[in-house]
């Protein structure tokens, strides 16, 4: 895997592995390339019936590694956000409990190109990043994805010439999930009505949007969502600045699922005679005093 970077092997990571065939190549070479200071995570979402079972082969591998091994069970409706919420709870958890809150994530290329695709239907395009930093439960994680430039199916040359021993997950066909119909359905539909196969596209598309991402992150405006916004101040900022700071103020205030719908609502109370608008989670946001805030939709 070429393009794979190899994280500081003296450090201590905390290892997302769920026994697929992503994270389960993920740890082989991670374990190849020196990196032993390893503990190995695996959250059992309780949405298979073969999940025990999933929960007991990492916990043998970790065991014939001589790694760590931290497990926990939830059990939650077969929802994307309701288990990627409870990851990152677990990983907060764990990341208290053995003081480490760096996370080695085995997100890969295709995962990038459905990430961005996801979000860029969904109201605002936005990709994952080499590097990270969420906050869950008051806890920093680092969140890293050394795999986020190496393609499918390196991981699965990968997985067949080391020999790896890894765990079917059926719900990755399940359409249910929208990343599987993005995977299964949209994606060879847009290869096909293109004539050529349009994932590297996405994918340096994805790229670019990061960098650039990236740089308006650092803007002074930018780096510190405030507790409330001053219409005055949001106002003056250019059109592009307005709408990362209200997204980035959104989602530091806790609002889920921010896109481009709930970022222009809020920019409406700096133009319009509105002083409230809904938002999602039973919040609102208002315009008192010349201050924008978040509230309850009750309050």
């Amino acid at each position: 895997m070429k393009a794979a970077v190899v994280p500081a092997p003296e450090e201590t990571y905390l290892v997302a592995v769920s026994g697929g065939r992503d994270s389960m190549a993920l740890l082989h070479w991670l374990m190849a390339s020196g990196c032993r200071r390893l503990i190995v995570c695996h959250l059992d979402h309780g949405l298979r019936e073969t999940s025990a079972q999933d929960a007991e082969f990492v916990a043998a591998h970790a065991y014939l590694l001589r790694l760590p091994f931290v497990t926990a069970r939830v059990e939650i409706t077969a929802q994307e956000e309701a288990a990627r919420a409870a990851r990152y709870s677990f990983f907060a958890i764990t990341a208290k409990q053995h003081g480490c809150a760096r996370v080695l994530l085995a997100h890969h290329a295709d995962d990038q190109v459905e990430t961005f695709l996801f979000n860029l239907l969904r109201g605002g395009p936005s990709a994952m990043k080499p590097q990270s930093t969420r906050i869950v439960d008051g806890i920093a994680l680092t969140l890293l994805r050394p795999l986020l430039g190496v393609w499918r199916e390196e991981i699965d040359a990968y997985i067949a010439q080391h020999r790896v021993a890894f765990r079917e997950d059926q719900s990755n066909a399940d359409p249910r999930f929208t990343r599987n119909r993005l995977r299964h359905e949209s994606i060879p539909a847009l290869s096909a009505a293109m004539g050529r196969d349009v994932r590297r596209a996405i994918w340096r598309a994805a790229e670019i949007l990061g960098a650039e991402d990236e740089f308006l992150a650092g803007q002074p405006a930018l780096a510190h969502p405030p507790t409330e916004l001053e219409v005055a101040a949001l106002a003056a900022l250019p059109l592009a600045l307005q709408r990362r700071l209200v997204h980035g103020w959104l989602a530091a205030r806790g609002v889920a699922s921010v896109g481009f719908d709930e970022v222009e609502a809020v920019l409406r109370l700096t133009t319009s005679r509105i002083a409230k608008v809904n938002l999602p989670g039973n919040l609102c946001a208002r315009r008192r005093a010349k201050r924008i805030f978040i509230a309850s939709q009750q309050g």
